[in-house]
C-alpha cells in the first residue's frame, strides 16, 4: 500500500470506519516489528510491543490529524511504547527475554562458509556497536538506515531537529565504520570486554562529529503525541 492509500486508510479509521483496520494492520505491522526488534533485540519482546503499539494506536485514533501522515505518527507511538517498557524495566539486568532463543547461528558449511562467517561476525559487531552508543544515536541511526525515514520524518518522531538527527545517526555510523574496519583487519578484532572501536565510541560520543549531508524523503506532519528529546547525540 502506498502512503497516500495508507494515509487515507487512517483517516477513514479516525472517523470510525473499523473496516480500515486490517488495512493499517498489513501495511504497518512488518515494519513496526523490525523497528522494535532492532531496537529491543528480542523478536519475543518485539511481538509483544507490536501488539501494544496498535492497541495504543487504536486508542489515539481520534486525535489523528486528518490530511496527516500516518507512518511517522505510527512510529512515534511504537517509539513511546519502547521507552515506556524501558523504563518499567529499568532496574532488571536482563536485556533478552529467558524464551527468546534470538538468531539461529548461520551454517556455514559449504563453499560459501567462510562468507557466511563473515557476514555473521559483521552482524554481531552491528549490534555489539549499536547496543553501546548513546540511545539517541542508535534511534536516529535505526530509523534512517534500518526504516527509510526521512530525516523530517525521524526529526518529528524524536521530537528533534533535522540537524540534530542527522548528526545523532553520522555518530552511529562513524563508529559502526570503526567497529567494521577493525573486524576487517584481523580475526582478534571485535574481541573482549571492550574493543578499541567501543572506546572510540565513547570518544566520540563525547567530542561530536560533523554531520552528513541531509537525506531526502517525503516530510511528515509532526505527530501530535511525540516525546520531545534533547538536540545532542
Amino acid at each position: 500500500m502506498n502512503e497516500l492509500a495508507l494515509n487515507a486508510a487512517m483517516d477513514r479509521y479516525a472517523c470510525g470506519d473499523a473496516r480500515a483496520f486490517p488495512e493499517l494492520h498489513r501495511a504497518l505491522h512488518a515494519r513496526l516489528f523490525a523497528y522494535l526488534t532492532r531496537m529491543c533485540s528480542s523478536t519475543t519482546l518485539a511481538g509483544d510491543l507490536t501488539q501494544e503499539t496498535f492497541l495504543r494506536l487504536h486508542r489515539a485514533r481520534s486525535t489523528f490529524a486528518p490530511g496527516g501522515a500516518v507512518t511517522p505518527w505510527a512510529y512515534a507511538i511504537a517509539r513511546n511504547v519502547y521507552l515506556d517498557h524501558t523504563r518499567a524495566q529499568r532496574h532488571r539486568s536482563a536485556e533478552r527475554l529467558p524464551s527468546d532463543p534470538g538468531a539461529e547461528p548461520p551454517d556455514t558449511r559449504g563453499a560459501d562458509g567462510e562468507a557466511v562467517a563473515m557476514a555473521s561476525q559483521t552482524a554481531r559487531a552491528v549490534e555489539r556497536v549499536l547496543s553501546s552508543i548513546p540511545a539517541a544515536q542508535r534511534e536516529a541511526f535505526i530509523l534512517l538506515r534500518y526504516e527509510g525515514l526521512s530525516v523530517q520524518d525521524a526529526a518529528a518522531i524524536l521530537g528533534a531537529t533535522p540537524s540534530a538527527v542527522k548528526l545523532r545517526a553520522f555518530r552511529a555510523y562513524e563508529a559502526l565504520r570503526a567497529e567494521i574496519e577493525e573486524l576487517q583487519r584481523g580475526p582478534e578484532a571485535g574481541t573482549g570486554a571492550q574493543t578499541g572501536a567501543e572506546k572510540r565510541v565513547k570518544k566520540r560520543a563525547a567530542t561530536g562529529a560533523a554531520a552528513e549531508p541531509e537525506r531526502s524523503g517525503r516530510r511528515g506532519r509532526a505527530p501530535g503525541d511525540v516525546r520531545g528529546g534533547a538536540d545532542d547525540g
